[in-house]
């Protein structure tokens, strides 16, 4: 279906449609009629899906633009999440008088309460910031119409529970909630039947757990041949962006530092780095003024990187969610994407849980440890095989130091 064929007022349609948005994608297509018919709803859907969009077009139209006061409340997990949900909103709500405004950690405080008593129709915000504000009285959902509940499992998973409860009970009139999450836990079901009201379920990522526009490649390596690998694999790739996921925050740093040395346009971010460097790192990467980016998992949750051709696991992710998660930063919006993995041994226990829980068809770069009798990974050259047909000379871009 067009959004074009929905009843959406001409303003918002053109910005939609400048935004290069014609037809919807099945969450939007899926979650639209229920949201825009006031009903509250309960969503399993895949990163990557168009659920922002799904929410934000929607919204925008139940804004009385004259009523000076928060009408749509919206929660994320971080404040990358937090940026892209805003800058999404204001993409869409352009040739409106609808205000959004985000709040997170780490901005200044008498700029965002400045902002507030200004006048903000559609408040994205992180839960510490929010608390924040509601225990000192800056805010009031008096008038919240719609409270959204984004990548819902992810602010379960870092203890946000009772306060998104103590959020939620203070829009005092009813209101519409709207879950959306990758993974339906306990804690999940428990959030949906406490705070939704008689919800509409849908589901999308029920038939396969991984996307099925991304490519699972893992390379099985002793550790100190990564680089050198990695090296041949950019050599051999057609490579558009990249992200690169460490499990540590030094690991990043190191690999920044050694990559660079031969690489040009990379950059690096993690929960180490002040917000205002995160934040022009975020944006450096959207706007394409950097390719190859090493990163923690803060890059690992639903942000959209529309350019992102690969993603490379530097490390087996800690936990099959998490590897769902990074590898979903590619294969946006059903394009075709490609994720490496790089494996060793003391791994392959988990990588066999990983493939069977999400459903992975691998595609190996060498040998199949799995397959193979001998599991110790070697330091000599391999003759390899390659399950694809490298694109040789379009990933160089190496840069004279």
């Amino acid at each position: 279906m067009k959004f074009s064929e929905l009843n959406i007022p001409s303003n918002i349609l053109g910005a939609i449609e400048k935004m290069g948005y014609e037809e919807m994608t099945p969450v939007q297509e899926a979650a639209y009629p229920i949201i825009a018919a006031g009903h509250d709803l309960c969503a399993l859907a895949e990163t990557g899906s168009g659920k922002t969009a799904a929410c934000a077009i929607p919204l925008i139209q139940k804004v009385d633009p004259e009523l000076n006061a928060i009408q749509g409340l919206v929660i994320v997990p971080t404040r990358e999440l937090c940026i892209q949900y805003v800058t999404e909103i204001q993409h869409i709500a352009r040739r409106t008088n609808v205000v959004p405004f985000a709040v997170y950690g780490g901005f200044d405080k008498d700029i965002d309460i400045a902002k507030l008593k200004h006048g903000v129709h559609i408040l994205v915000a992180t839960p510490g910031r929010l608390l924040d504000y509601l225990y000192s009285g800056v805010l009031s959902f008096e008038h919240v119409k719609c409270a959204i509940l984004d990548e819902a499992d992810e602010l379960l998973k870092v203890g946000f529970l009772e306060d998104i409860e103590f959020i939620l009970s203070c829009i005092i009139r009813k209101h519409q909630t709207l879950l959306f999450s990758a993974t339906m836990p306990e804690d999940i079901k428990k959030l949906a039947h406490d705070c939704l009201r008689d919800p509409r379920h849908i589901s999308l990522i029920s038939e396969r757990k991984a996307p099925a526009s991304i490519d699972h490649y893992f390379a099985y390596h002793h550790p100190n041949d990564k680089m050198a690998e990695l090296v041949k694999y950019l050599e051999a790739e057609d490579v558009k962006q990249m992200l690169i996921f460490c499990n540590a925050r030094h690991m990043v740093d190191k690999l920044f530092t050694s990559f660079r040395k031969d690489f040009k346009d990379v950059g690096y971010i993690h929960a180490g780095l002040s917000q205002d460097k995160r934040t022009s790192v975020f944006r450096q990467f959207k706007s394409m003024k950097i390719r190859y980016l090493f990163a923690s998992d803060v890059a690992g949750r639903g942000l959209d990187f529309s350019h992102v051709s690969h993603v490379v696991n530097w490390n087996l992710p800690q936990g099959r969610e998490s590897y769902t998660h990074r590898t979903g930063r590619t294969g946006r919006m059903g394009r075709k994407g490609k994720a490496l993995t790089f494996i060793t041994k003391h791994e392959l226990s988990d990588l066999r849980e990983l493939i069977f829980r999400n459903e992975i068809s691998p595609c190996w770069i060498g040998e199949d440890p799995l397959q193979a009798n001998n599991t110790s990974p070697g330091r000599k050259t391999k003759k390899r095989k390659r399950p694809f047909r490298p694109h040789l000379g379009r990933g160089k871009e190496m840069a004279k130091s």
